[in-house]
Formats: structure tokens, sequence, C-alpha cells
């Protein structure tokens, strides 16, 4: 495995796991009366469009960290709607 590509391992790993703190305040607390739900839409949009970025382009680490990350902004966009 190339150093470059170790390199996109952890940096796909470190903002795969950013978002873990706001899912879990949010599971705890049952809010998310901070959280545009706008926000979220773009988000996932853009998180989708790198999955199939990456797919079609081979790039392994961004593909999975990226399906990663899609899946947890798709949990909080599931908060959203159940604790309004």
């Amino acid at each position: 495995m190339a150093e470059l590509e170790i390199v996109g391992y952890l940096a796909g790993f470190l903002v795969a796991v950013a978002l873990s703190p706001q899912l879990i305040k949010t599971w705890k607390t049952k809010s998310t009366k901070d959280i545009s739900i706008l926000w979220t839409l773009i988000y996932m949009t853009g998180l989708l469009l790198w999955v199939i970025y990456a797919i079609v382009n081979r790039i392994v680490p961004l593909a999975i960290f990226t399906t990663i990350e899609f899946s947890m902004a798709t949990a909080l966009f599931i908060f959203k709607l159940l604790y309004k």
C-alpha cells in the first residue's frame, strides 16, 4: 500500500468519525432542533456524489469512508424526522 493511500484511509476515517459525536448526542438527547434539515440534505447529496465518483474512479479509501459517512448522515436525517 502506497504512503499516499494510507493518508487517504486516515483522512477518510477522521472525516467519517467526525459526525459520530453529533449522532451520539442526538440519540441521547432526542433533540435535533439545532440541526438544519436543508444542511443535512445538501450534505447527504454531496456525500452520495462522492461515493459515485469514488466507485467510478476506483478510489477505494474514498468509496469506503464516504459510504460510512453517508450512512451516518442518513441516520442523522432520520433522527431529524423522528425527533422534531
